[in-house]
């Protein structure tokens, strides 16, 4: 019985599917190698072949020009996930990479959210843009463009102490990338009350920040759970509120706003002295875009999932997988 073909999209050449199987693993390699990071060891020990293998198909690879400047060649297995993230989430597009060790992950996803942006930003005029240190990698490995007219605005306030992952330099920096006019929410991202917080508002120029904030084209964001590897959970004034948090339900939060597994702000007092675009009001931006991953982020991020905050993905193997 003669063995089954396969179509490849877009070229519509056929491959035997053993063959087909061959091209998963070099395009495995591949990626994780020039993109990944990984050692020929590490990958050959990973995928269960020889380092000899790895070595060859990743000599192959740059000589038959399948890399240059970003493996040319799909991962299969992501974007069978992409699909079904699609489908099951109402997303226009997801973006999953093969997920890596927890200290290059963030930069994994940065890049591929950054080569996201790039393709959506054309004659856009606005972007609105949060913190992390996912988003600190994203804007870090925009290609640099002059974009006319374009702005940027902050859609959270910032801390006190820099990080490189503020809110403050995460905007500056995109700023500086697309040479565009850029928009401050000068302000702590959490006001000492509700009142102090009432009062910033009737200031002329954050009110012009937040209704900026509202309109803007594009809104690039990410998120964090309460575990002290998120930038936010490990702030002094979270910490102190972090047992109060959990006890109202929360599983992490976005834009600093803290919600429950179906996505629902909790009620805390903290999420009544933000200073940050609601959460609801991200349902109105037309394209909206959560750059996360790591395991320990599943909750949040189908929180927000689930809510429709987003219509945009970009996230990692392993948590597609267990969204799914």
């Amino acid at each position: 019985m003669a063995e089954p073909l396969v179509t490849l999209p877009g070229d519509g050449a056929f491959l035997r599917l053993d063959d087909l199987d061959a091209e998963r693993v070099r395009a495995r390699v591949t990626w994780y190698y020039y993109v990944g990071g990984l050692t020929q060891q590490e990958i050959a020990d990973r995928l269960g072949l020889t380092r000899l293998k790895v070595n060859r198909i990743v000599g192959q690879a740059r000589a038959d020009g399948s890399v240059r400047i970003e493996v040319r060649m799909p991962l299969a297995d992501c974007v069978a996930l992409e699909e079904a993230l699609k489908a099951r989430y109402g997303l226009t597009e997801a973006v999953v990479v093969p997920s890596v060790g927890e200290d290059d992950q963030q930069r994994v996803i940065g890049e591929a959210a950054a080569a996201l942006l790039d393709r959506l930003i054309v004659g856009k005029q606005s972007i609105g843009v949060g913190w992390g240190r996912t988003l600190s990698a994203t804007v870090r490995r925009l290609p640099p463009r002059k974009a006319s007219g374009l702005w940027v605005v902050a859609l959270m306030g910032g801390l006190t102490r820099g990080s490189g992952t503020n809110t403050f330099e995460v905007s500056t920096e995109l700023t500086r990338m697309l040479e565009a006019e850029c928009h401050y929410m000068a302000a702590p991202v959490y006001c000492p009350s509700v009142e102090s917080r009432a009062t910033l508002l009737t200031h002329y120029g954050l009110a012009d920040v937040m209704r900026r904030a509202r309109e803007v084209d594009i809104a690039l964001v990410s998120c964090g759970d309460l575990s002290p590897r998120s930038n936010l959970a490990a702030t002094q004034i979270v910490a102190e509120n972090a047992e109060g948090l959990k006890q109202a339900g929360a599983v992490g939060d976005m834009l600093a706003t803290y919600f429950d597994a179906d996505g629902n702000p909790v009620d805390h007092p903290l999420n009544q002295r933000v200073m940050a675009l609601p959460l609801a009001d991200l349902r109105s931006i037309p394209t909206t875009i959560l750059a996360s991953g790591g395991i320990h982020k599943v909750a949040v991020i189908r929180g927000a999932l689930a809510a429709r905050y987003v219509n945009h993905l970009v996230t990692d193997e392993a948590v597609a997988r267990a969204l799914l």
